[in-house]
């Protein structure tokens, strides 16, 4: 017998495993996309909330994320590859790649499928460019760009070419790829001449009365203008209230389709919102601000760079820290607690309410948010005063507001208008109904905002009121003119497609409930009391407005064109179901519409 005490030879020593386990960086990887980052740190480590602009550098630079170089930066970043994975592959704008598969061509031309645009054509515009061989580009459909009044629109990456046509995107691709960039805007050296940042200057020396300044907003009847309108100096004040240190969120993620208010301040004076910016920072107390822009503006985003630069050149940014950030291709970074998310590096998931982000927003700090033309107004109220602002509304309604206008009207852009001002005379503002087409019904405030017939056109377009009454809101006053041309159950189709392509996916009853209610209204003779029952459950039990408000439209449809139910529902049930539009509305995944 062995001496061992067990009666067992006793082992050998353990020589250890023989290769390591589990996913191995590259090391040429770690040290090319390092390289890639490392002039954009500004001689600091990598910051967690940084996280998708570094994604957008990556994708920039090589053109996708491959599974190598995320599996690299998430080794710099010493965060676990699935935390790197479920943030780049929530947005739509990056292109992920995995082992063993191709990337994507170079060139990528997205045209819009969102409502304006698709009743320009854009979809037959579509098929006809992808049904054209072409292994260098790839045309891809793509929600609202923000161009409503250009339609149809389309985008070379993310650089826009309006009023697009199948021919014009064609000679697109054969021409070498470039960047456009603004130049005609007001810049910060024109801007100054016409007595821009005199206020920041008197509320730097210390020569004017910040509480005075904040009673005068409160006086004044500017709301949140991005589509929730909550008064803007209430806001303010609130926020002022809690123990800092304080942020500001500047919400410039403009999806709603319908809408391109904030494309054109930002695009033509972009110091009035700046100057908005550094205003609340002294009179709300702002240690850091964050402007949000949407990654399908990049020549704004270039633009805003170059301008910030010189306002901290000039010395009016000292007593608040600016940052650009870029959005990546998702609506629901809309809502301000996702958009919150975002900034912070992480996928856009809404939160839950309370506690609101007035209190516990950004790194759990009180959070001052407001939208791009919020802030564009700021300068104004404050320096010609409140009643100045007010006395431009209707009996009722205070203050103006902007509206954009677009689908079938001869003039499509935007309308600085009376709050309150009706479909009627935004439709006679933009020139009036375009050539062959008669006024039938309008969405009075985006694809969430519902949708009305022609013989309510004389509703006051604003918050509450009427309006509210008849089940719709105006939102960020985004109006689409529909006329006898339009059926308005495929006007909610499409909308209700957008809205489960860009639903985050958290809540069951708007990730379920939006996909279903897409099948169920292409679908051959649509089961009303199902999608009845789901719209009740989608407006009750959702998260955030996205999935409560998803509903609008169909049941506007319902209520006030039942004959164009009736109309489609006959035409479905003579095609083949699998050439139908249910086959190609039904979602895969995330993925309506060809969106990807």
């Amino acid at each position: 017998m062995p001496d061992t005490p067990n009666g067992f030879d006793k082992p050998q020593k353990r020589q250890g495993r023989f290769k390591a386990k589990g996913r191995q960086v590259d090391s040429e990887r770690l040290s090319f996309v390092a390289d890639i980052l490392q002039p954009h740190l500004e001689g600091g480590p990598l910051k967690r909330d940084r996280l998708i602009e570094y994604l957008h550098i990556l994708q920039d630079k090589i053109g996708h994320l491959a599974a190598a170089d995320l599996a690299a930066l998430a080794e710099l970043m010493l965060l676990p590859m699935a935390e790197i994975w479920e943030v780049a592959s929530f947005y739509d704008h990056f292109d992920l790649i995995k082992e063993g598969e191709s990337p994507p061509p170079a060139r990528t031309i997205r045209v819009c499928t969102s409502l304006s645009c698709m009743m320009a054509g854009s979809q037959a515009i579509l098929a006809e460019l992808q049904a054209k061989p072409h292994n260098q580009v790839r045309f891809m459909a793509a929600p609202c760009l923000g161009a409503c009044d250009k339609a149809p629109a389309a985008a070379d990456g993310h650089h826009l070419i309006p009023s697009a046509s199948t021919n014009r995107l064609m000679m697109q691709v054969e021409t070498p790829k470039k960047s456009s960039s603004l130049s005609d805007y007001k810049d910060f050296y024109t801007y100054c001449s016409e007595g821009g940042y005199q206020l920041v200057k008197t509320l730097a020396e210390g020569k004017a009365d910040k509480q005075a300044l904040l009673v005068e907003l409160e006086a004044s009847a500017l709301r949140g203008l991005g589509g929730a309108g909550f008064p803007t100096g209430q806001k303010w004040r609130i926020v002022s209230g809690y123990d800092g240190p304080r942020y500001l969120a500047v919400n410039g993620d403009e999806g709603e389709p319908g809408t391109f208010k904030d494309r054109h301040y930002l695009s033509t004076d972009p110091h009035r919102m700046i100057e908005g910016v550094l205003i609340a920072a002294h009179v709300v107390g702002i240690k850091k601000a964050f402007i949000y822009v949407r990654d399908e503006y990049p020549e704004i985003i270039e633009m805003l760079r170059c301008e910030l630069e010189k306002v901290t050149v000039a010395g009016l940014d000292k007593h608040v820290e600016i940052e650009l950030r870029r959005g990546a291709g998702a609506y629901i970074c809309g809502e301000e607690s996702a958009m919150i998310e975002s900034i912070e590096g992480k996928r856009g998931l809404p939160r839950h309410r309370p506690p609101y982000v007035a209190e516990t927003g950004l790194f759990g700090q009180p959070t001052l948010v407001n939208n791009i033309e919020t802030l564009f107004w700021v300068r104004d109220i404050l320096e010609k005063g409140a009643e100045w602002y007010n006395q431009q509304g209707k009996d009722g309604h205070p203050g103006f507001r902007t509206y954009s206008v677009s689908g079938r009207v001869k003039e499509p852009g935007l309308v600085t208008s009376a709050a309150g001002s009706t479909a009627e005379e935004l439709i006679a503002a933009c020139g009036g109904m375009a050539d062959g087409h008669q006024f039938k019904a309008y969405l009075p405030g985006g694809a969430s905002g519902g949708i009305l017939p022609a013989s309510k056109a004389d509703i006051p377009l604003d918050f509450g009121g009427r309006l509210a009454e008849e089940g719709c809101f105006v939102g960020s006053h985004a109006v689409v003119i529909l006329s006898d041309q339009d059926n308005v159950w495929q006007v909610a189709q499409n909308l209700m497609q957008f809205f489960a392509h860009e639903s985050c996916g958290q809540c069951t009853p708007c990730r379920s409930g939006t996909d279903k209610a897409a099948e169920l209204m292409a679908a051959p003779c649509s089961d009303m009391d199902l999608l009845g029952e789901l719209a009740v459950t989608m407006a009750d039990a959702s998260i955030c407005g996205l999935g409560q408000a998803a509903p609008n439209p169909l049941l506007s449809a319902i209520k006030y064109f039942p004959q164009d139910v009736t109309q489609v529902d006959i035409f479905q049930s003579d095609t083949r179901q699998d050439e139908s539009v249910a086959a190609k509305a039904k979602p895969s995944g995330k993925r309506v519409l060809g969106y990807e």
